[in-house]
């Protein structure tokens, strides 16, 4: 038998009226009310006038863009291109692989609120979605992702991972974070540098693993990965922003004076310890090195230029978006990856001891 809007109700302790307007979202609901109605609809896998199987081929002309922050350039430059493809397939391609329209939802970093946009692009049979950006490592967290994607597939929804580890019923492109950290501490290992702090990302997301990984594997074959020498010691967790930079930075200095490089998780992070640095009186990159990752804008103009990894981001998100179109053949497996590139600039040298 199907779910009805009155078991849905019920299940949630409120009115049929208020999951209509919650399932609507034309009118203001209290968040703890919404909240417990999108439960209820998961659930009871209820899914608006029937079951699933009657809108496997009843897909809108929405596609939603999942970010954790809209105003950070990594994810604007991904979702902009994302969007980009979305206008770019009209005349005789109109219909389901023609123009569609691209909702970016801010997430803000919380796994509650990516749940609940999943669950409203469901109930508004999306013709896409694109989540971006790295996962939360939590297993209760990434099981129910897991299953939103199944629902939402089921659906005909496609679903699109881009920057994100690979997940069934998902088209994912993944980025070379692993490979592009190491590859960036072994330039400053070549330089000379062996005296080097990190300055890493939230401690939960999987784009911070890995590239925590890739540092610390360059370390390790270098020598220096063992506790003796101080790579646990010297890396910092924080936010992917400025201020954390710059706070994590002051505490590295603190923990060893003789640093003599520091490698932040992105570019963002990197302009705060650069802040930093200055604010204590060192010089980039005579006193000390500094490196991010991503490649962003920026980067390239700042004073020293820095050194970085460069993702293919407008690319990435272009792809992103011609795969949630169905505009471009699935990869083999249902997974590509997206390199990266070392970017060598004046921010790195080598220590004056070495020079």
């Amino acid at each position: 038998m199907a779910v009805t809007l009155a078991d849905v109700a019920a299940r949630a302790r409120v009115s049929a009226a208020t999951v209509s307007r919650v399932l609507s979202g034309n009118y203001p609901v209290a968040e703890s009310t919404r909240a417990r109605v999108l439960r209820a609809v998961d659930e009871l896998e209820y899914v608006v006038n029937g079951p699933a199987s009657a809108l496997a081929a009843a897909t809108s002309d929405l596609v939603g863009v999942l970010v954790n922050d809209i105003a950070d350039p990594f994810f604007g430059i991904i979702a902009g291109a994302v969007q980009s493809e979305m206008g770019s397939a009209v005349g005789a391609e109109s219909g389901r692989h023609g123009e569609k329209l691209a909702v970016i939802c801010n997430t803000g970093g919380s796994p509650e609120r990516e749940l609940n946009y999943l669950t409203l692009l469901q109930r508004q049979r999306a013709a896409a979605v694109v989540l971006t950006g790295g996962a939360v490592e939590h297993p209760d967290h990434m099981a129910a992702v897991a299953a939103k994607a199944s629902r939402l597939a089921s659906s005909g929804t496609r679903v699109v991972l881009c920057g994100r580890p690979p997940i069934e019923d998902a088209v994912t492109l993944t980025f070379d974070n692993r490979g592009g950290a190491r590859r960036l501490t072994e330039h400053l290992l070549t330089l000379g540098h062996r005296r080097i702090g990190y300055v890493a990302g939230p401690a939960e997301r999987t784009t911070t693993r890995d590239r925590l990984e890739g540092h610390r594997a360059a370390m390790s074959a270098a020598g220096l990965g063992g506790l003796s020498e101080g790579v646990e010691r010297l890396t910092v967790h924080g936010l992917y922003d400025r201020s954390s930079g710059y706070d994590a930075t002051l505490e590295l200095l603190r923990r060893d004076e003789a640093l003599t490089a520091i490698v932040a998780a992105n570019d963002t992070i990197a302009l705060g310890v650069c802040a930093a640095l200055r604010d204590q009186g060192l010089r980039i990159p005579d006193d000390v090195s500094v490196a991010g990752f991503d490649d962003l804008p920026f980067s390239a103009d700042a004073v020293p230029a820095l050194t970085t990894v460069r993702l293919p981001l407008h690319e990435a998100g272009a792809r992103a978006g011609r795969l949630a179109l169905g505009r471009e053949p699935q990869p083999p497996g249902g997974v590509a990856m997206v390199r990266s590139e070392l970017m060598a600039r004046a921010s790195t040298a080598p220590p004056r001891a070495a020079k």
